[in-house]
């Protein structure tokens, strides 16, 4: 778990003397029109608020194994989370059909970032 750890801290991008989100996706499902923003890389929200962050966002799954793994381990969950809790959040919205409405410019860099292939809106 630490090595995963040490890896997700070098492949997140700095900038302005911080660690920041890399990017963020504009997702859109075909069947109910709905229009998401997924960010990419670190999530701040997940380091400062927790759970709270997927609540929001009505991702209930991650909300409650977050909750509940940082009932657990008294917080400490939190510091693995807001490492890839941004990745589980993008993959749990493909799952549910939802494409990319950006350009390619934009998910070129992002589908490297994530060693992952993201679906276009066609």
């Amino acid at each position: 778990m630490a090595l995963l750890l040490i890896e997700n801290i070098n492949n997140t991008k700095i900038s302005k003397g911080g660690i920041m989100a890399f990017s963020k996706l504009n997702l859109k499902h075909p069947e109910f029109e709905v229009t998401k923003e997924a960010p990419v890389g670190f999530s701040w929200t997940v380091f400062f608020f927790g759970f709270l962050p997927p609540l929001f966002r009505g991702d209930w799954k991650w909300a409650i194994v977050m909750l509940i793994a940082a009932l657990v381990t008294f917080g400490i969950s939190n510091l693995i989370f807001m490492f890839i809790y941004n990745k589980l959040y993008l993959k749990s919205l493909l799952e549910v059909g939802y494409t990319s409405v950006d350009s390619e410019e934009v998910l070129t860099p992002i589908e490297a970032k994530l060693t992952m292939k993201i679906p276009r809106k066609s």
